[in-house]
């Protein structure tokens, strides 16, 4: 059993992890991507463009998820003022793509044991037949959005992404490489300062 200061003392001690990265301009993106995830990453990024516009580190380990929340923050990385480098870290899946696409692409970097993963949007549609069918539409329409991202962001062909993304495409941080989601790939932090 806790002690009721050891259940305070935890969010304390996350909290203060946050500060310190914060000082360095990195942001952890971890997890499932949600409003909430989403609320404190866009929250964070936009402090450190306001204190200055050096550029700002995020390091994206991510299964993917709501993909609203994605493209929130993808844009708002491609809003700021500071310049952007995004880094893959163990794995960067389905929206965490278009995460890691909010910096340039010469600011996209991998470490090494990395896996990408690209596919189609799904979730779960129910109800009546009429909203089934909406549902069913949007989904069409986010999926060709985000086939249109891909190509346009790694110069694939948008027809080799859809083949590609009909199901679950994994790809190494080498392969990921030549196919275009990332720039090069990093083992330490002094090679993101290298051209």
């Amino acid at each position: 059993m806790q002690e009721e200061g050891q259940e305070k003392a935890e969010p304390k001690r996350a909290d203060g992890l946050i500060d310190r990265l914060l000082k360095t301009r990195t942001v952890v993106l971890a997890g499932e991507v949600d409003q909430d995830l989403a609320e404190r990453i866009i929250t964070q990024l936009m402090i450190l463009d306001a204190d200055s516009n050096d550029p700002i580190r995020v390091l994206v380990t991510s299964q993917g998820g709501h993909v609203d929340s994605g493209f929130a923050i993808h844009d708002i990385m491609r809003f700021l003022k500071s310049p952007v480098l995004t880094i893959g870290v163990g794995w960067v899946a389905s929206i965490a793509v278009p995460i890691m696409f909010g910096a340039e692409k010469t600011n996209r970097f991998s470490l090494p044991n990395t896996r990408f993963l690209i596919h189609q949007p799904s979730g779960g549609i129910g109800g009546q037949l009429q909203d089934i069918r909406i549902e069913a539409q949007e989904m069409i329409r986010i999926r060709e959005r985000l086939n249109q991202l891909i190509a346009r962001e790694t110069g694939q062909p948008v027809e080799k992404v859809r083949a590609d993304s009909d199901r679950n495409f994994w790809m190494t941080a080498e392969e990921a490489l030549e196919y275009g989601l990332i720039s090069r790939i990093v083992t330490s932090i002094d090679d993101l300062n290298k051209k």
